[in-house]
């Protein structure tokens, strides 16, 4: 299990930056609603959503953050990093047939805490829907 492994401390720099895109479809904003328990009917009810400000069904909040996760866990810093903390503000909505690209970048590594902060930000085409900091620990190499 040696080679399941992303980035180690040493091999982050300050710019470092990956991403991960996806379509987000009906199918998965249901799976998401049943998985976390989130019934909100803005998300899954379109007649209630046309009673909202967003005028039809958005995806729930919480789904992009889920792409920081992937992010974080399969690319950048990769398997092994520890999430710590997430701080996210959600500036715009997502809505069914979007595609939601999260981004990572790294802002500040903390050597002997072996702490690396990225910013994160999640955008679809040019709009940026979420933005934050998140906080990871990353394995060092072994001597």
């Amino acid at each position: 299990m040696q080679d399941i492994h992303g980035y180690y401390l040493e091999d982050l720099t300050v710019g470092m930056s990956d991403s991960y895109a996806k379509t987000i479809s009906e199918s998965d904003v249901y799976m998401f609603a049943g998985i976390s328990g989130d019934n909100n009917p803005v998300h899954i009810n379109e007649e209630y959503a046309k009673t909202t400000i967003f005028k039809q069904r958005i995806v729930h909040g919480m789904f992009s953050a889920a792409l920081i996760s992937t992010v974080a866990g399969t690319r950048l810093p990769g398997p092994g990093a520890i999430y710590i903390d997430q701080q996210i503000k959600f500036k715009a909505p997502v809505h069914i047939g979007d595609t939601a690209k999260a981004t990572l970048t790294v802002i500040d590594i903390d050597e002997k805490r072996r702490r690396v902060k990225m910013r994160t930000d999640v955008t679809v085409g040019e709009t940026l829907v979420a933005t934050g900091e998140a906080t990871f620990m990353v394995d060092k190499r072994e001597a």
